[in-house]
């Protein structure tokens, strides 16, 4: 994961999908996330819903600065985050990139 860490975000307009076998092996270097219907996917838990906000908003931040946004489903005390590419079609190293930078932020806001 920490190579990921150090990795930014690039457009990839006409760029292709990552192939399963590259997901698999990527899907190994985040911990907690798994592919659903063509994207890859985590719920993270908190205590309460100041910090299932917390997250949010700086995941927001860091979203906004790779550009590459995913989808929340935000609730009390959790939410799930998905990533995929449009400009691909599918998965793409952006998707891990965030991935793994989510998980770096849990860490850090623990």
């Amino acid at each position: 994961m920490s190579n990921l860490l150090h990795l930014k975000c690039k457009a990839l307009e006409g760029a292709d999908a990552m192939g399963p076998n590259e997901v698999r092996s990527h899907l190994a270097q985040v911990s907690g996330w798994h592919l659903n219907e063509g994207a890859i996917e985590k719920t993270f838990s908190f205590k309460n819903y100041h910090e299932t906000i917390a997250f949010v908003n700086a995941l927001a931040w860091i979203a906004h600065s790779e550009d590459h946004h995913p989808e929340l489903a935000v609730s009390y005390d959790r939410c799930v985050a998905r990533f995929n590419t449009h400009s691909v079609g599918g998965i793409s190293l952006n998707d891990f990139i965030c991935a793994a930078k989510a998980d770096a932020l849990v860490a850090f806001l623990a």
